[in-house]
């Protein structure tokens, strides 16, 4: 969705900069910062990303039967989707409580129940795959995962697909760059410098 990447650009949740990169944690140089969490903030655009996650899923998960949010990033925004398709919710912590019953779950999901992940934003896919993992150790059948983001990295199409399960996402990498330049936000250089990075981040700047 063209409007949700121009949203993300118009707040500063994402963040272009071809000529001087961030360093991620990984130690990658990338031409992009993403902070979807700034969404929750803004009413207008996070009632249009739940009923765009919720559209998602209704056309290609219409047998789901819970929203789980990943945590923490993912547990509002499957809040307003679950309330937008009137389904349970639950939520995954990153990992077990220390304490009490040591759950990683919270909430009610009954064993079988077919399940939809959401998260704000997929890059190599790493964390909300372990939620999927906690997720059907718990007896949830994984469906899906959906997001707000991708970065539309190949490690992110490897690591879905080595475990058979689908994803979608309501705008991604592509999008957004053709977005910011249709706003005059970058260059035709700098458009250049962003396809080169998605094509292989690790020997972007070499």
């Amino acid at each position: 969705m063209k409007q949700v990447a121009k949203d993300l650009l118009e707040i500063n949740a994402v963040t272009l900069s071809p000529n001087k990169p961030f360093t991620w944690a990984s130690g990658i140089k990338s031409p992009i910062y993403c902070d979807n969490r700034l969404t929750i903030s803004y009413p207008k655009i996070r009632k249009e990303i739940a009923r765009g996650i919720a559209n998602l899923i209704r056309d290609l998960f219409p047998e789901a039967q819970v929203i789980a949010g990943t945590a923490t990033a993912g547990i509002p925004h499957a809040a307003w989707i679950a309330a937008e398709l009137n389904l349970p919710m639950i939520y995954v912590r990153s990992k077990p409580k220390d304490h009490g019953q040591g759950r990683q779950i919270e909430g009610v999901v009954e064993k079988g129940q077919k399940t939809v992940l959401i998260d704000d934003l997929i890059s190599t896919g790493g964390s909300v795959l372990k939620a999927v993992e906690a997720a059907q150790k718990e007896g949830a059948d994984v469906i899906g995962v959906c997001g707000i983001f991708s970065y539309q990295l190949e490690a992110a199409k490897e690591n879905f697909a080595a475990v058979n399960i689908p994803f979608a996402t309501l705008t991604n990498y592509s999008e957004l760059i053709e977005v910011a330049a249709e706003e005059n936000q970058i260059t035709a250089a700098d458009r250049k410098l962003l396809h080169k990075w998605r094509e292989d981040p690790k020997r972007w700047l070499r």
